[in-house]
């Protein structure tokens, strides 16, 4: 029965992101080593985070709050930012488009996000004996995170790979960009609320990628 827990949990952890590459182009075009690679700029932009973290953040003593500290946590969350760019930028990939290229990155930087954060736990707690709530609700919050991943390399893709992008939606555009950026982990707040809030993310901008002829 623990067993069956684990696997039931891993499943919905993990199994959105199969379900997605192959429900979509992206299993057409072949783009896995698109999303490798970008899970691999993903786990050295996390052991960048990491450092900074350890380094620059201390943890308040009476646990009022720190204006400071939170500006420093901001400023180290668009380390993600950072590594998104140069993944959207800078790695070589193959003659796909930037719509598929797009959402490849995006795939593989929320697995590799997944894989880092939900893995270990479910590991170890999924397959106690008693029966518990909390890994079911991981998963979920797992799904709510390829849902910003792909929102997140939607805007990139906007902002850094389209030229002809619209006026209107420029301030639009990065003012989304720096609210998803700079909130810290946006699904372990609500789940519910935020993956509705990222699901019209992620419909607006697909809506303003096609307007004029698509990325």
């Amino acid at each position: 029965m623990t067993v069956f827990h684990f696997f039931n949990c891993a499943i919905l952890t993990f199994g959105p992101h199969a379900v997605y590459y192959s429900a979509t182009p992206l299993s057409e075009y072949d783009t896995i080593g698109t999303s490798a690679k970008a899970a691999a700029v993903y786990l050295g932009t996390a052991l960048v985070k990491l450092v900074c973290l350890a380094t620059f953040l201390k943890e308040s003593e009476n646990g009022n709050f720190d204006p400071y500290q939170e500006l420093l946590k901001v400023l180290i969350n668009f380390i993600d930012v950072a590594g998104l760019y140069f993944a959207l930028t800078q790695l070589t990939h193959r003659n796909i488009s930037q719509n598929h290229k797009f959402q490849a990155v995006g795939l593989g930087w929320a697995f590799a996000d997944s894989v880092l954060h939900w893995l270990a736990p479910l590991w170890v707690g999924a397959r106690g004996l008693e029966f518990t709530w909390e890994y079911v609700f991981q998963g979920l919050e797992a799904n709510a995170n390829l849902v910003l991943n792909l929102s997140l390399a939607a805007l990139g893709s906007l902002m850094w790979l389209r030229k002809n992008k619209p006026r209107i939606l420029i301030p639009i555009i990065y003012a989304c960009a720096g609210v998803l950026a700079t909130m810290p982990s946006i699904t372990r707040l609500h789940t519910t609320s935020y993956v509705l809030i990222l699901v019209l993310f992620e419909k607006s901008f697909g809506m303003a990628a096609c307007k004029g002829g698509g990325l």
